[in-house]
């Protein structure tokens, strides 16, 4: 899907300020400012207790903000309740009535908004067909497996023609394989249908394999919001660079900064260039991100700026690639990433090896608290 430009596409809901604290005291979600735009993806990324499934629920009714406002297409939803907001929810565990048949279940929502019997089964028949679940309508759900299940969940969630899907871990109960297969079939539902989306998860591959834009919360905050590729290749601070993806991080101090880039110290003297992307002053501690694909193992590693020899400890084999572990500059977790058509079948545990990266590849971060 073409990415949108901010401000290109008409807003669908706005969280204008928005708290939620159960205590009165500490705030789960502390001050959301968030414009989801009409016929995005938006997913809300981050690990438990980070105020994703919270703000979720907020917008979908079932949990009231503490502070802020909420508007669903330029209108308060504050005091809306669920029923009223038009919008679609799917959960984890599917919640479809288990004594209703697979069209019963979808007709649910079709009746209670009062709709005429006929134009029930032709939406439930049409809703069906969108899930591929055509020949199941009579069967109930404890007859269809887990996939199919959350299929039947997902036309449940569309068939009245929300102008807003909501899905909080829609995917968390299914195995892996199936997982990626339901990624791919919401995310072309998503492009055939254009309804808007907001998506939770905990899952960092789930998010950048689905999603438009990806907001990534911590304690209660989003840390970064960006188009997927994005928030991989240019992670705004040490927290984000160290959730999405696989990351090496090595503390060590500014020496010094010119522009965009920097010299960090690491704490044997060894010097690094990198982008100065998230620090302070110089003498100021900072963390260096560099991912395992950026760097290079033997080969031309005289090209490179930072330029380091590893001791390779461990070798983890993953079908099409490896991760190689080494010991490099102190750290002994230091991982490259190699397909597995590029690994020198000589290397062995114990070798010396030359490695490098490019210092756009490195960047200078917020030091680590954890």
């Amino acid at each position: 899907m073409s990415e949108a430009k901010p401000g290109a596409a008409e807003v669908l809901v706005s969280f204008r300020g928005v708290q939620k604290s159960y205590d009165g005291e500490s705030l789960i979600v502390k001050d959301l400012n968030l414009d989801i735009r009409k016929g995005e993806f938006l997913t809300l990324l981050g690990p438990s207790g980070s105020g994703k499934t919270t703000s979720l629920m907020m917008l979908a009714g079932f949990e009231t903000p503490t502070a802020g406002e909420i508007q669903l297409a330029g209108r308060a939803i504050n005091h809306l309740p669920p029923h009223k907001r038009d919008i679609g929810m799917v959960f984890q565990n599917y919640a479809l009535f288990p004594h209703m048949t697979v069209a019963q279940n979808l007709a649910f929502p079709l009746s209670v908004r009062g709709m005429p019997k006929a134009d029930i089964a032709d939406k439930v028949k049409r809703a069906l067909g969108m899930v591929q679940l055509d020949a199941f309508a009579q069967r109930y759900p404890a007859q269809l497996s887990g996939g199919q299940q959350q299929r039947v969940a997902l036309a449940r969630a569309l068939v009245f023609e929300p102008q807003l899907v909501l899905m909080d871990e829609p995917l968390g109960a299914l195995d892996k394989q199936l997982r990626e297969h339901m990624q791919m079939e919401i995310k072309h539902l998503h492009q055939r249908l254009g309804v808007t989306v907001v998506y939770v998860t905990h899952d960092q591959g789930e998010a950048l394999t689905m999603s438009d834009r990806v907001a990534v919360f911590h304690q209660g905050e989003i840390q970064q919001i960006d188009h997927p590729r994005a928030l991989y290749e240019h992670p705004g601070n040490n927290f984000v660079a160290n959730f999405i993806g696989e990351n090496n991080r090595l503390p060590g101090r500014l020496l010094s900064r010119s522009g965009k880039q920097c010299i960090v110290e690491l704490p044997r003297g060894e010097q690094i260039q990198a982008l100065a992307v998230n620090v302070g002053q110089p003498g100021d501690p900072v963390t260096l991100s560099v991912r395992p694909e950026r760097v290079r193992l033997n080969g031309s590693v005289d090209q490179y700026a930072n330029r380091f020899t590893g001791r390779v400890t461990e070798f983890i084999y993953l079908g099409d690639h490896v991760r190689v572990r080494l010991d490099v500059a102190g750290n002994s977790d230091f991982f490259v990433k190699q397909p597995i058509a590029e690994l020198d079948p000589a290397l062995a545990v114990g070798d010396v090896v030359p490695l490098g990266w490019h210092v756009e590849h490195a960047r200078a971060l917020d030091a680590l608290t954890e």
